[in-house]
């Protein structure tokens, strides 16, 4: 029988990064711009008007005695009343980037197109491009505090190529309510485990997005015959002598986990998302920016969506 899958090396971080900045350049200008237009904007992705200090027009209103706003005489000269211009509080917002570095993320299969490894990367680093245009702030937990900068996903490249060893589970107990995260992981761990680690983030109001990368040999285990089997975290080994006896309680377990955790982020009103690396990367950025607008972010964030999976390989 052929190879299925195997362990690849560890994706350069530039490269990943080339990639990522691709698929962002690729993203019809309705994504991709995600500005903070304040007439629907406050405080970033959440949407809620109100009159403060920013660049961007909102309303004419009449004036009322005592307003501290300056009425604007060319809008008053049309009709019988006084008028003052309103602009809207502009507020960026902060979201938090993360992809998982542990040694299970460098499988890749022969029926996938990439590394689940090389896909988070290049999930994050496409979400760091796209929030810095918008001119939010991003940080990497553990590796950055929050920032916002125009070159925000070679800032975020930079330190984690010059970084070493990053933990296997960065501290999360920093990021604080009304900050989104995205992190990008397989979930192979205990769902338990999983939980645990979060439910931090559940306690500060922090909105969460999950974006499960998988590669398809974990979903269908094509696996027959004498095969060998090994732990990417511990390098144990199992060698099953017919692994097609297990595949069906396999499946089981493997769908059993997904759907408690997606079931876990639904209560909490989290999304979670599928991205499987022999799909299009573009998939799982036009769901999660489709999440981080529900209920009032960006305008120009959902449009156009149907346009991204033709363009984005």
């Amino acid at each position: 029988m052929g190879r299925i899958g195997e362990v690849q090396a560890p994706v350069a971080t530039r490269d990943a990064l080339a990639r990522g900045r691709l698929r962002a350049s690729l993203v019809p200008d309705l994504l991709v711009e995600a500005r903070r237009i304040v007439n629907t904007v406050i405080a970033g992705w959440h949407g809620r008007r109100k009159r403060g200090i920013g660049e961007n027009f909102w309303q004419f209103r009449p004036y009322v005695e005592g307003d501290s706003s300056r009425i604007d005489w060319r809008r008053s000269a049309r009709d019988d009343h006084t008028y003052v211009r309103d602009r809207e509080w502009e507020a960026a917002h902060t979201v938090w980037l993360w992809a998982d570095p542990s040694p299970s993320m460098l499988f890749k299969s022969a029926g996938a197109l990439v590394s689940k490894e090389s896909r988070a990367l290049v999930l994050a680093l496409a979400l760091a491009e796209l929030l810095s245009r918008s001119g939010e702030r991003i940080a990497w937990p553990g590796l950055t505090d929050p920032f916002t900068a125009r070159n925000g996903a070679e800032r975020i490249a930079a330190q984690l190529g010059s970084a070493g060893s990053l933990p296997a589970k960065p501290d999360l107990s920093a990021i604080r309510r009304f900050c989104d995260i995205v992190i990008v992981s397989d979930f192979l761990d205990p769902v338990e485990e999983t939980m645990t680690w979060l439910d931090v983030l559940a306690r500060h109001g922090v909105r969460a997005h999950l974006i499960e990368v998988a590669d398809p040999a974990e979903e269908t285990f094509p696996y027959a015959g004498r095969t060998e089997f090994t732990d990417p975290e511990t390098g144990d080994k199992l060698t099953a002598g017919r692994a097609e006896t297990l595949a069906q309680e396999y499946r089981l377990h493997y769908t059993a986990r997904r759907q408690e955790l997606a079931g876990w982020c639904k209560r909490l009103g989290w999304s979670f998302t599928v991205n499987h690396t022999d799909r299009l990367a573009s998939e799982a950025l036009v769901r999660v920016h489709m999440a981080m607008t529900a209920g009032g972010g960006h305008r120009g964030l959902s449009a156009g969506v149907g346009q991204i999976g033709k363009a984005v390989t």
